[in-house]
């Protein structure tokens, strides 16, 4: 994992760079997969690791006696803030031609907006197994309309089943995936687009081969 963490670009500048990058990397992935679920949370972790942990993931060295320093919780928000989140999940992440079903959902990272800088929002595509493909922030002032092309663009999806949320259900999101993708998509119509939930229930669906239904709650509905 380190050499393919090595091939990301240091978002840092030249400058007050004391900590590795692809050590600040690996110490954050080691934290999550040992179950931190904020930057808090991998800051204490790093900071309680035994010297022989930080020294396997180079853990920069400081005084003559070589004790391993781990980053502060400032600096592992920084890197991962700034490193490109569709590189390391290229990086990391699964083949979606390898799939049968892919999922696509936006959700805004915890713990990243910083002052006056709005918390970054991630818009990634899973498969049906949970594993992450790729993702990449959605620009201020937008929204993830604007990016779902894109993000699905480098990949081979024929034949592949698409899902998304309401938001995504779009005539053009339809025609890429279908057009240029030849891939298969199942999307979720509100009200909010009242046009067309009236033309779907004006379709024959007595005559439908294939039926699925279901009720369930979510966020209080």
């Amino acid at each position: 994992m380190s050499q393919r963490l090595a091939t990301l670009a240091d978002p840092r500048g030249r400058r007050g760079r004391r900590h590795p990058f692809v050590s600040v990397l690996l110490m954050a992935c080691s934290a999550v997969v040992a179950g931190a679920k904020s930057f808090a949370a991998i800051g204490q972790w790093a900071r309680a690791a035994p010297q022989d942990t930080l020294a396997r993931l180079g853990a920069r060295t400081a005084t003559v006696f070589g004790v391993r320093i781990p980053p502060s919780t400032s600096t592992i928000r920084r890197v991962l803030k700034d490193a490109c989140p569709g590189g390391l999940a290229d990086l990391l992440g699964g083949d979606p031609a390898e799939a049968d079903t892919l999922a696509v959902d936006g959700k805004t990272a915890r713990g990243s907006r910083s002052g006056d800088t709005p918390a970054a929002h991630l818009l990634a595509a899973m498969t049906g197994a949970g594993q992450t493909v790729t993702q990449l922030r959605v620009p201020d002032k937008t929204n993830e309309i604007s990016c779902f092309a894109s993000l699905l663009e480098p990949y081979e999806l024929t034949g592949v089943v698409v899902t998304a949320d309401a938001l995504h259900t779009q005539r053009e999101h339809a025609r890429f995936l279908v057009e240029q993708k030849q891939a298969h998509y199942a999307s979720t119509v509100k009200k909010n687009q009242p046009g067309l939930d009236e033309q779907l229930r004006t379709l024959p669906w007595d005559r439908a081969r294939a039926k699925y239904y279901a009720r369930s709650h979510g966020h209080g509905r």
